[in-house]
């Protein structure tokens, strides 16, 4: 009997007893290929010699020391990578152990940045349905995601809330895909409006959306629109890439592709790679110049901000990707992975659309193929491919209520960074068997 509250209350899973490279194996030595990455987190695999190295060195010398006493080389060091890699005037990093905690020290900076600068009237955050931002009640607020959202509710801040852009899902067959970018931002300026600007703190949205949706990219230009709109009415761009970020998508920062830079940036799984627990905010030198000409503090802490071990690990998962030139391998292999899943899954019946960027990846799953019905929930389809891959010795990351929460099957892909050909060819060819088989019995 497990005494964890393990996330099914059920079953207990598998006991992982090792890993090397893009694979894990279980206790009875059975081998997964991790196309997942957990959730999109082990970008450069397990084990790395480089990144064990690092954190040996750092707990021998200094394993972890209060912020209120001390800050410590590597923590310094990693902010000044970050800062150097860094489009714009994101200058500043802020610490924290993971993605919800990255969110939530966004949510609250922003809103001292509005009170530093005589704006306290600022009280409001817009985000956008269909997201993930998570599961700490500031972060759930701002998500769109209903299903972990919804027993919640009564708990959470009220969010203006406008569409997801999910281009295969929402354009009409009337509209030029510039016409659907367009709607989109005239609702978020009609929202804007509506709310009163001068109360709206920031947009929160996810450059990529990730689990809830699958690896959905924006179309050109909306957050170009989405940064004009911000600067119009004094708003805050808050851009989360907790899950695309990193290089996860062939830049290291996905929302360099759409030629904006955020005011505040969430980064986590893909900083430290999975190595130690670390997320962080990155801050433009607009918000933390008011903070210092003000107050001269952020009214905020954890215990383990800035942690040294998570920071030597963060430090090395970095300079592996510089060093190895991996940005371009997430370029070839990602476009040699769209390719297989245009080829390979396109032509399946019940595979509806292939999306993403780089070595981030979803497939949705209908039922009709031409007019995008889903499968009936009831069926738990994405459930069913989670475990035939498993038993075929691979991980991928389906999800269900892609569209609203309830209606929907997708499957997440984000495989290491170092992944090769011949791997990503078994993911392709293995998901094509499982899809079929799956969809073939119902």
């Amino acid at each position: 009997m497990s005494h964890i509250i393990h996330r099914s209350l059920r079953s207990t899973p598998a006991v992982a007893s090792g890993a090397q490279g893009a694979y894990i194996f279980d206790a009875q030595g059975k081998k997964y290929l991790d196309a997942c990455g957990g959730a999109a987190v082990s970008c450069l695999g397990h084990a790395h010699p480089d990144v064990l190295a690092a954190m040996h060195r750092q707990i021998d010398q200094l394993a972890y020391a209060h912020t209120s006493f001390f800050t410590s080389d590597t923590v310094e060091q990693l902010a000044e990578q970050l800062a150097r890699t860094a489009p714009g005037d994101l200058n500043y990093a802020y610490f924290v152990s993971g993605g919800s905690e990255a969110v939530e020290t966004a949510l609250k900076l922003a809103r001292q940045y509005c009170v530093e600068i005589g704006q306290p009237q600022r009280t409001k955050f817009i985000a956008r349905q269909q997201s993930y931002h998570g599961n700490t009640l500031g972060a759930l607020a701002v998500g769109g995601n209903e299903w972990r959202r919804r027993q919640f509710a009564p708990l959470l801040i009220d969010v203006i809330r406008v569409s997801a852009c999910n281009e295969y899902r929402d354009r009409r067959t009337d509209e030029t895909q510039q016409q659907y970018t367009q709607r989109l931002l005239n609702e978020l300026e009609q929202a804007i409006v509506d709310a009163d600007p001068a109360t709206i703190i920031g947009f929160c949205a996810e450059t990529v959306v990730g689990a809830t949706t699958g690896a959905t990219p924006p179309t050109p230009g909306y957050f170009k629109g989405v940064r004009a709109l911000c600067d119009k009415y004094g708003i805050l761009y808050i851009a989360d890439e907790v899950m695309c970020g990193m290089g996860r998508t062939g830049t290291l920062y996905a929302f360099e592709q759409d030629d904006v830079v955020p005011d505040l940036v969430t980064i986590a799984k893909g900083l430290g790679g999975g190595y130690q627990p670390i997320g962080a905010v990155l801050a433009s030198e607009k918000i933390v110049t008011a903070l210092q000409a003000g107050s001269g503090l952020f009214q905020h802490g954890h215990t383990y901000i800035c942690h040294a071990t998570a920071a030597s690990a963060a430090l090395a998962v970095q300079k592996v990707i510089e060093r190895d030139n991996l940005l371009e391998a997430v370029k070839q292999q990602g476009a040699y992975l769209h390719h297989a899943l245009r080829e390979v899954l396109g032509e399946l019946p019940h595979v509806g659309d292939t999306r993403g960027r780089g070595l981030f990846a979803g497939v949705e799953l209908v039922r009709d193929k031409q007019h995008k019905t889903p499968f009936d929930p009831s069926l738990k389809l994405h459930a069913a491919i989670k475990a035939n891959c498993m038993a075929r010795g691979l991980m991928v990351y389906p999800m269900g209520g892609t569209i609203d929460g309830q209606f929907g099957d997708h499957i997440l892909i984000a495989p290491p960074f170092i992944i090769t050909p011949s791997q990503l060819d078994f993911v392709v060819d293995t998901l094509a068997t499982v899809i079929r088989e799956e969809t073939g019995k119902i």
